[in-house]
């Protein structure tokens, strides 16, 4: 009897029955996928299988209709009809790459350990087989990984899926290791082909998809063997950038299919294999964009934590576009203020004392992004204050840009109290604010009268340092008259811009009369000051005027610049 007439199959899934007599057809349809075998054909599988012949030794208790359920038979009909074939065969197997791994679970599953008419049981031929593994081509690996797939979970616990594994990224290391531009090729059964361009610029051209090749043939795997994959290689020390590259590619090409389930899945499979690598090897760009996604799909906290982690200790190579989240669903503010918060946190958080360069480069971007919610008016005052003094007051060399964005912020949100608007002022550190920034919130109405008051105080103790500065003594280089002339009175009249804007027309109250005679004790040295840069301007021209007359007498050679 033909193998076609002794198996009737009519539906696939997990559930697999040997039934005597044969079942209901409608209800096994429905619910089972069922094999309707002969006694005999039961009698030849247990002469090879422990598990059918450990059956047909317990009594039936005269029962006619006899019914052999198995859950979760590995692989389903297609491996049982291999079985069944091998039984036939009195024990013999054409074992290959492409069925290597079902019969060894298969073998496995039904303890298929014994050996009729001196031949090799099932296990013992796939175990033997299994010596000749590194020999595959890389397609026989692939294909036998994507049949590892098909058999998960049972795979998890099989030698012959490691086995695969180290083979497959054995050859990925040999290829970059032995090649600087091999040529490779999945669909290629006859192994792997190694080339080399002698010209270097093809070479560089095409470095990027020697290094990136098998990028498309992993893409097939679900997130368990990607994870298995890349743990192994990074096992084998493999680069962590070229890893991170294929993780968010994998994560790209198989959302383009998947439901929300499988995207969280995905999700969080990448973002844990992501947290074990060198963080500088991973695009910050690219974080973000998965940051993204992920705020959508409502993945898990200790997901979202490891993610944000991970994009907080690289915020000095972050961009404003980066940090422009939208607001959640539900929120009336624009932007996700809270999660730039955490962002911040987790950058000063690392346990370490943060680089000051790097700092600086946060606090910029920060002065960007304060500026841009600024004129949100939805934003609540604690959360814009909040953002202003998350930073360390060494991360700023000036405060500028934090004045504007309070600027912005009062005139859109024109209702706060006089001590709301001074809880956002303390953010300010008036020592670093420019004459300019100074002089401008002295004026400006929006801002309460305490802040403008220390804006004046601050402005006022500049020019201290602007006059101990003058006094130390400079060389002079030589310059034209005519350059001597228009830059000493173009900075004395700067100096005089600047230091006294409000000499003649300030109105202060009696409250602040140590303030007052302080401006005026300024003026008088501003007046000293002038001075000294007239005498200094009058013995520079007598010199000028004397080197002029001797160079013109010696020789007609130009002029060197001196600079003022």
């Amino acid at each position: 009897m033909s193998m076609g007439k002794r198996f009737s199959l009519w539906t696939r899934c997990i559930r697999w029955h040997c039934i005597f007599p044969y079942p209901n057809e409608e209800l096994a349809s429905d619910f089972y996928s069922s094999f309707v075998l002969e006694r005999i054909v039961l009698e030849i599988i247990s002469s090879y299988s422990g598990r059918i012949s450990n059956l047909f030794r317990k009594p039936t208790g005269g029962v006619k209709n006899l019914k052999v359920v198995f859950h979760d038979f590995p692989g389903g009909a297609e491996s049982f009809e291999l079985m069944a074939r091998f039984c036939y065969n009195k024990g013999k197997a054409e074992i290959s790459p492409l069925n290597l791994f079902p019969l060894y679970c298969i073998a496995n599953f039904m303890e298929m350990n014994n050996s009729v008419s001196g031949t090799f049981n099932l296990l013992e031929q796939t175990e033997k087989s299994l010596e000749e593994i590194r020999y595959w081509t890389w397609s026989e690996h692939l294909v036998a990984l994507k049949q590892c797939q098909d058999l998960l979970p049972v795979a998890n616990t099989s030698v012959i899926l490691q086995r695969i594994l180290d083979c497959m990224v054995g050859k990925l290391a040999l290829v970059s290791e032995t090649s600087p531009c091999p040529s490779i090729s999945s669909s290629d059964s006859s192994g792997i082909r190694f080339s080399c361009d002698t010209r270097s610029t093809e070479s560089l051209r095409s470095s990027s998809f020697h290094a990136t090749w098998w990028f498309e043939d992993l893409v097939v795997l679900n997130p368990n063997l990607v994870q298995m994959v890349t743990e192994t290689m990074v096992s084998r020390k493999f680069d962590h950038v070229i890893l991170s590259r294929f993780l968010f590619y994998y994560q790209k090409s198989r959302f383009i299919l998947a439901t929300s389930d499988e995207k969280r899945e995905i999700t969080g499979t990448v973002v844990n294999i992501l947290y074990s690598l060198d963080p500088s090897a991973i695009s910050c760009k690219s974080l973000f964009g998965i940051l993204r996604v992920s705020l959508c799909l409502s993945i898990g906290k200790c997901c979202r934590d490891k993610l944000e982690s991970m994009i907080g200790s690289q915020m000095d190579r972050a961009t404003l576009d980066n940090l422009l989240v939208p607001s959640p669903v539900g929120t009336h503010y624009q932007y996700n203020v809270n999660l730039v918060l955490r962002l911040l946190r987790s950058f000063l958080s690392k346990g370490i004392l943060v680089p000051l360069v790097k700092l600086k480069k946060v606090a910029s971007l920060m002065d960007l992004y304060i500026s841009e919610v600024a004129p949100d008016p939805c934003l609540k005052p604690s959360k814009f204050s909040a953002l202003i003094s998350a930073l360390p007051d060494s991360a700023r060399d000036t405060y500028d840009g934090i004045y504007h964005a309070i600027d912005m912020y009062l005139e859109v949100h024109d209702w706060l109290s006089e001590e709301e608007k001074l809880n956002l002022c303390c953010g300010l550190n008036y020592e670093k604010l420019s004459l300019q920034a100074c002089d401008q919130l002295a004026q400006n109405p929006k801002f309460p009268s305490k802040s403008a008051v220390q804006a004046l105080i601050s402005q006022h103790s500049k020019p201290k340092c602007l006059l101990h500065e003058t006094n130390q003594p400079k060389p002079f280089i030589d310059s034209p008259c005519s350059s001597v002339d228009i830059d000493t009175n173009r900075k004395k009249d700067e100096a005089h811009q600047q230091i006294v804007p409000y000499a003649g027309n300030l109105d202060i109250s009696s409250e602040n009369e140590k303030l007052k005679a302080h401006l005026q004790g300024m003026q008088r040295r501003v007046v000293e000051l002038e001075k000294v840069c007239k005498k200094m301007q009058t013995q520079m021209t007598k010199i000028m005027k004397s080197r002029l007359s001797s160079q013109s007498s010696a020789s007609a050679r130009s002029l060197p610049k001196l600079c003022s």
